[in-house]
């Protein structure tokens, strides 16, 4: 199946499944507008406010757009630079959080693999507004399994590659993300790799999503954690400024 992006869907993504925080933000807006009206404060105080609300509500969508709509990301020109053969790669893995927009993608550029496709959604502890309206619109591949981040029902050293594209940071615990990457550890063969994809909470994402750059995690942290699941390898390739591909093997 051939997946045709719209023009200017990741912004639209953002703006549809965040959208509670841009009528919060926007709300927010115009109270501060009224009351500089009402009660002729600073006109430095609010046009540093002013700008700053503009600022933290334009920024995200102006990013997204670049990454996910001009930057070429759902082209995977960017997996030439992982040492990844195509005819070689037989048995594929993607895992997604509910979410699932490169599953078909993989397909087309695996046209001779075996690719799965799990799911590790679990409404009790990923409760986000954001995930939850992600899913109600999100497409299906065929045969998408549920599963739990502490149990992937494939056997062992049986997984050429693993793609965790923009889902792992859903797994919030350090715990979990642990235990989840032993699992991944667990079905990669002895030549196999898991390739994630993910925004870091760093200095560029900072200046993208203002405060929301904390619901990425560090480099540390996912070195820290393939490490303690047992992956000797932990390399990074950076995809624009906002984004890092890794790439880790056991």
């Amino acid at each position: 199946m051939e997946i045709k992006r719209r023009s200017f869907q990741g912004v639209l993504n953002i703006l549809s499944f965040n959208r509670h925080f841009y009528v919060l933000g926007l709300g927010a807006l115009a109270l501060i507008i009224f009351s500089y009206i009402v009660f002729q404060w600073s006109d430095i105080l609010f046009w540093v406010i002013f700008a700053s609300f503009m600022y933290g509500l334009t920024m995200p969508l102006i990013v997204s757009a670049y990454v996910y709509d001009f930057s070429g990301y759902y082209n995977f020109d960017w997996l030439k630079k992982h040492s990844v053969n195509v005819s070689e790669s037989k048995q594929l893995l993607n895992i997604n959080a509910g979410f699932d927009e490169t599953s078909f993608i993989i397909q087309n550029n695996f046209p001779n693999a075996n690719l799965k496709v799990f799911d590790f959604y679990n409404p009790k502890q990923h409760t986000e507004p954001a995930i939850i309206r992600a899913r109600k619109v999100s497409l299906v591949f065929p045969d998408t399994q549920q599963i739990k981040t502490n149990h992937i029902p494939l056997e062992d050293r049986s997984i050429d590659i693993i793609f965790l594209l923009s889902a792992a940071h859903e797994i919030r615990s350090q715990e979990e993300k642990i235990q989840f990457l032993k699992e991944c550890y667990r079905l990669c063969k002895p030549t196999g790799k898991v390739i994630m994809a993910e925004h870091l909470r760093d200095f560029p994402n900072f200046l993208a999503f203002s405060v929301g750059f904390t619901h990425f995690f560090s480099r540390a942290v996912w070195k820290k954690s393939f490490e303690s699941a047992g992956f000797t390898s932990f390399e990074e390739t950076k995809f624009t400024p906002f984004i890092s591909i890794f790439e880790c093997c056991p």
